[in-house]
């Protein structure tokens, strides 16, 4: 196919590669040209422009108003993207955001998927990617053999929207487990007990996760480098609650994590990992 790809971040490149590999005719654009690199693409000067040369077009930006502009805004997505092509939006958006988009490309034929991914960067480079979809089955049919290229699990969950409330719902429980990890070696440290010790035992038992093995090792490590930039994680989790808010869901839980990122944003650790919750436990 002719695939478009927005959004060359740490994740983004990675699928983008992925989808060229397959033999995929790719084509980007970019707001930051220097991010484009030596990516083996044609290169369009607006996303319009994008539009006009792909069957489908994937983005991977960064809140509910980028990918808005980018898909209906001056030179938008919308002012080149023929009738029966499809928009893919692998970002972590509003649900309402979401299903505003799809109205509106739909009133112009274009087809829209909020297909949000789970897995990190990591993920991305693997092409292990967990990938929750919104939108229509049929479409999703259509394009399923791209996201093969860059995922192990592709989940139809619904409607246009649903994706995005999938998405917030793994990201609710993702980082509260991230903050019960920074609990335990807190709590473990104050004890004067090797923290990496109890994470090895617990690794062994019922509170074992992918969360423990990764952020609990980054936090006896104390290497707090960005593997996953918390500023993005208390973007989502902004989203978490307003979902809940609009739904009437009590979320107790949600809301202390969303605090604690707060907190960690307010330290200017919004660019370090999420696992610097650990630090802000420590200020108490």
């Amino acid at each position: 196919m002719k695939v478009g790809f927005i959004g060359l971040g740490a994740m983004g490149r990675p699928m983008a590669l992925h989808l060229q590999q397959a033999g995929h005719e790719l084509a980007v654009w970019a707001r930051r040209p220097e991010s484009i690199g030596d990516l083996p693409a044609s290169i369009c000067a607006t996303p319009a422009e994008l539009g006009r040369c792909c069957d489908v077009v994937f983005t991977v930006i960064t809140s509910s108003a980028d990918v808005e502009g980018v898909a209906l805004g001056k030179d938008g997505l919308v002012e080149g993207l023929a009738p029966g092509s499809v928009l893919v939006d692998c970002s972590t958006i509003a649900p309402d955001a979401a299903r505003h988009i799809a109205e509106k490309l739909g009133e112009k034929g274009i087809h829209f998927l909020d297909a949000p991914v789970s897995g990190g960067e990591q993920g991305a480079i693997d092409a292990t990617l967990a990938i929750m979809a919104g939108g229509d089955a049929a479409v999703l049919d259509r394009v399923r053999p791209l996201l093969d290229c860059l995922g192990k699990r592709i989940v139809h969950v619904g409607p246009n929207g649903a994706g995005q409330v999938a998405k917030a719902c793994n990201q609710m429980i993702m980082v509260a487990a991230i903050q019960a990890a920074a609990e335990a070696m807190r709590l473990a440290a104050a004890a004067g007990v090797d923290c990496g010790k109890v994470r090895q035992a617990l690794a062994g038992g019922s509170a074992a996760s992918r969360v423990l093995d990764v952020m609990g090792e980054r936090m006896v490590r104390r290497d707090f480098s960005a593997g996953i930039e918390a500023r993005l994680h208390h973007k989502d989790f902004g989203l978490v609650l307003e979902a809940a808010r609009q739904s009437g869901v009590a979320v107790p839980l949600a809301a202390v994590v969303a605090q604690q990122l707060n907190a960690l944003t307010a330290q200017g650790w919004g660019r370090d990992d999420t696992s610097s919750l650990l630090r802000v436990l420590e200020l108490a």
